[in-house]
């Protein structure tokens, strides 16, 4: 029996609720999601990838069906390493709709075999972004609120 094999592509920068959000309530829909922490080109991460990495893999340590993985270069050409034939995202307001319908579309070309779910994020977690999140951090603001318990630890030191 074929697996239904997810890819949840992004560079986590950090790991938010929002993130998390997305994830939990995709994690039934697939047999196997996959926290895709890509290198962006046009990106400069706050955090190593190191820690994204074990950021994750804490959060989702008690979940074997999920599990985390870094990627360089095309999704599509990561998907078809691992065998996804879903890529998920997460769809916070109509602007992130139309941009991403975009890159769903250019994928669809590259891979014909993928096919994009989009989730909308639950209204709790629709302003909670990691650009904000990292603005927070580096102004010395308290963004505890919108991280995971597992990581907390890492900045309240």
């Amino acid at each position: 029996m074929k697996q239904k094999i997810c890819l949840f592509p992004g560079t986590f920068d950090p790991l938010t609720l929002g993130h998390v959000d997305i994830i939990d309530r995709a994690a039934s829909l697939f047999d196997k999601l996959i926290i895709g922490i890509g290198a962006n080109s046009a990106k400069q991460p706050m955090f190593s990838i190191e820690q994204r990495i074990r950021w994750c893999k804490e959060v989702y340590k008690h979940q074997p069906d999920i599990s985390v993985a870094y990627y360089e270069g095309l999704t599509v050409d990561f998907c078809k390493k691992i065998n996804a034939k879903y890529i998920l995202r997460g769809i916070r307001f109509v602007s992130d709709f139309e941009y991403e319908k975009s890159i769903a579309a250019m994928n669809k070309k590259l891979y014909p075999e993928v096919e994009t779910i989009f989730l909308t994020s639950s209204s709790e977690f629709s302003n909670v972004a990691s650009t904000l999140v990292r603005d927070i951090i580096k102004n010395g603001g308290d963004a505890l609120q919108f991280l995971p318990k597992a990581i907390l630890k890492d900045f309240k030191k």
